[in-house]
């Protein structure tokens, strides 16, 4: 995974629990890492092992802390320069979540080495849809919950939403039912 991602989770961890926090999770996972790159890559095992160790030190599961990355995503990455290319993707949840694969795209212009995730809306009805999400990356599935969410609070979109399907459970790809209403 690029720099970016792990670089979003220390400013997580740090902003919600503290520096020292981060240095415990850094040592329990063994990274000696001392500054994440955001456009350099890393081998996804530096990610994993972070989210298991702050899944011991913080007392949250590892889904539970990757559903508030999920949602914490969302912000930092439009802090960190990707507000404007957000912004062109969608004017609404339902719009912004079919656009997702064109911003992966977009995206992939600045990070060639870029492995996206893939995503199709399917049953899109006035307030419903499902989404569909195929990744060649294992766990990373609670974090789509967390995004949905993070998505939902800048559309100013109240959000439900629920798996449905899992790779987990020997399935080709992840699904969600999404229900939101615009506040």
């Amino acid at each position: 995974m690029y720099g970016l991602v792990n670089k979003a989770i220390q400013d997580m961890v740090c902003s919600r629990f503290g520096e020292q926090t981060w240095k415990e999770i850094k040592h329990k996972a063994e990274v000696d890492v001392d500054v994440f790159l955001s456009m350099e890559g890393y081998p996804d095992d530096i990610t994993h092992r972070l989210v298991k160790a702050a899944s011991t030190i913080l007392g949250l599961s590892s889904a539970e802390i990757m559903q508030a990355f999920g949602e914490f995503w969302v912000e930092y990455t439009a802090q960190e320069g990707y507000g404007e290319m957000m912004d062109m993707s969608g004017d609404t949840l339902p719009e912004f979540l079919e656009n997702l694969d064109n911003l992966h795209a977009r995206v992939g212009v600045s990070f060639p080495k870029l492995q996206p995730p893939s995503f199709e809306c399917t049953d899109v009805e006035e307030n419903s849809l499902n989404l569909h999400y195929r990744s060649s990356r294992e766990g990373l599935s609670p974090m789509i919950l967390g995004l949905v969410k993070g998505l939902g609070a800048k559309f100013d979109t109240k959000v439900d939403i629920t798996q449905t399907q899992s790779r987990d459970e020997h399935n080709e790809h992840d699904e969600f039912l999404i229900i939101y209403k615009p506040n």
